[in-house]
């Protein structure tokens, strides 16, 4: 039986809005093994963003447990949070999140300032995760000289550059056409193949079936947590 990367226990997560008390989560519980990947679904306001914040670090729950790779999450401060997200989570988001007057080489060599890393070990480190992702002969190049699908292998490859447990892709494809959706989404396939947990949150059912476990969520709660049986690869739009 592979280790639990996450592990959520009776998470409740409420917001006070004026006098009225909005439950975005109402007690879920759910854990997500070592290399699956899992898609995160529901309509606007059933809390999946709400969720998603909180798996990546950037919330505390208002009642629960969330234990991340062996470590209870839940009551940390702010700067506890911060070193959580830097060396346990990559994020990839549906708008780049890039700076724009810094290379691509300069985007990814980022979570490396923090963890502490000298300048030739984060340029090497960040060469090398580029050309993983192909963008060997883009390293020098600024977002706006990059396409859209471009500055997504960016943000995909500043995702992977500190080897975290797990990847948090948001809505990866939103901004892109079809035909980079179809790209990146056999590059986060690449990724979950070399061992990578990943948790995609989409609304797009056809996004959503690149991944083997979908949990689709209503009004803040679990309203399915299914293994996927049609699992769509990208080999699949060539046939």
């Amino acid at each position: 039986m592979s280790e639990e990367v996450i592990k959520i226990s009776n998470i409740r997560r409420y917001f006070e809005v004026g006098t009225v008390t909005v439950k975005a989560l109402r007690s879920i519980s759910l854990s997500i093994k070592k290399n699956e990947f899992v898609a995160l679904m529901g309509p606007s306001g059933s809390g999946k963003s709400t969720l998603m914040n909180l798996l990546g670090c950037l919330d505390t729950p208002t009642e629960g447990q969330y234990i991340l790779n062996g470590q209870d999450v839940s009551q940390m401060n702010d700067n506890e949070l911060a070193e959580i997200r830097n060396k346990e989570i990559g994020f990839i988001f549906q708008t780049f999140n890039l700076l724009p007057r810094s290379t691509a080489v300069e985007n990814v060599m980022l979570p490396l300032i923090y963890a502490g890393y000298d300048k030739q070990t984060r340029i090497k480190k960040a060469e090398d995760v580029l050309t993983d992702v192909g963008l060997e002969d883009r390293m020098k190049h600024r977002p706006n000289e990059l396409s859209g699908g471009q500055r997504q292998r960016v943000a995909v490859a500043r995702a992977l550059i500190n080897k975290p447990s797990i990847i948090l892709a948001d809505e990866p494809t939103g901004n892109l056409d079809s035909k980079t959706s179809i790209e990146i989404m056999g590059l986060l396939e690449e990724i979950h193949q070399a061992g990578n947990t990943i948790i995609v949150v989409t609304h797009e059912e056809d996004i959503a079936r690149h991944a083997h476990r979908i949990i689709r969520l209503i009004d803040g709660k679990i309203a399915s947590d299914e293994i996927n049986k049609n699992v769509v690869t990208v080999k699949d739009y060539a046939k």
